[in-house]
């Protein structure tokens, strides 16, 4: 399925100049956006993660293209991926076995062969967190925490106008921070990580224990019948995120919190039962619900893509 929008929804016209995508352990999202940040088309096909690295990067090259060929005035290509990502060389550092087979995946010079455009790789939610101090909800942002809530749970930090990627390319890897001792066992190795309890993943598990095969919509139709399950689910799901907003808040001080991901698209209907929970843990932070939605991350690789045309994120988002 293909769009062409700006932010606003209307039609627009112009020649695209960047390509931003996303690759995520369901499905590969891209744009072709103006140096503005007007999306003037968006794509997205499955991401064949089950058939590993040979499937990811089909999907990839089959999404990269049609974009390129439909807008061939293309000068750039951002690319953001689940993973830590060595933004020198553009390799994949790690991934879990939500991308199996991504491990060791060079995509900067992968792509760079396929498409001969300069190419700029990053983890997906610092990408997110770029997106949003671009033209969403963090415009204006210094001190910033970014919280994905999707197939797994990601995070992105933003301190002083730059992102903070750590030594090993693992910063802002919140859904690997331990948030049930010795809890649910993780796919990185260890056991009771905040992705196994907070992930939109571990939610709808949890509602198929709870109600049988379900659907996100159909929990959602579920909680606003009132029925008494589903408040508890998410109640409890709310408690448990407020403790782990409750740390973020306490470890780095941001001037706000930025939730995005698909468990977050929701959040306007249970920010209720959030904010209590917040106020039962004393949590007093700032929530911004990531205006961007899933093309957050698509964004951020196009304002990557801009960056290799001479300009500097943390300089224009500072």
């Amino acid at each position: 399925m293909s769009r062409r929008l700006d932010l606003e929804g209307s039609e627009v016209g112009g020649i695209a100049t960047l390509v931003g995508i996303d690759i995520g352990g369901t499905s590969i999202k891209g744009i072709a956006a103006d140096h503005r940040g007007r999306i003037l088309e968006e794509l997205s096909v499955p991401t064949e993660a089950a058939r590993g690295r040979r499937g990811i990067l089909s999907s990839l090259e089959n999404l990269a293209a049609l974009l390129l060929e439909r807008h061939p005035e293309s000068e750039a290509i951002g690319i953001a991926s689940a993973g830590r990502i060595d933004v020198g060389s553009g390799e994949v550092a790690y991934a879990t076995d939500n991308l199996p087979g991504w491990t060791g995946m060079n995509l900067s010079e992968w792509a760079g062969l396929r498409f001969g455009l300069p190419v700029s790789v990053d983890n997906d939610a610092n990408a997110a967190l770029l997106g949003e101090c671009w033209i969403g909800s963090g415009r204006g942002l210094r001190d910033a925490v970014m919280l994905t809530l999707g197939t797994g749970v990601g995070g992105a930090n933003l301190a002083g106008g730059r992102l903070l990627r750590g030594a090993r390319w693992g910063g802002g890897d919140w859904g690997h921070v331990v948030l049930v001792p010795g809890g649910r066992p993780c796919n990185c190795g260890r056991r009771g990580c905040a992705e196994m309890y907070l992930s939109g993943t571990a939610l709808m598990r949890d509602a198929a224990a709870a109600f049988g095969p379900v659907e996100p919509e159909g929990l959602m139709e579920r909680y606003r019948a009132g029925e008494a399950a589903a408040l508890q689910l998410l109640r409890e799901y709310a408690g448990m995120l407020a403790v782990f907003i409750g740390n973020l808040a306490a470890a780095l001080d941001p001037e706000a919190v930025l939730l995005g991901g698909g468990a977050a698209d929701s959040l306007r209907e249970w920010r209720p039962l959030l904010d209590e929970a917040l106020a039962l843990e004393g949590v007093r932070i700032e929530l911004r619900l990531a205006l961007l939605g899933t093309a957050a991350g698509c964004c951020g690789a196009a304002r990557m893509a801009l960056d290799l045309m001479g300009r500097t994120t943390e300089e224009e988002t500072a």
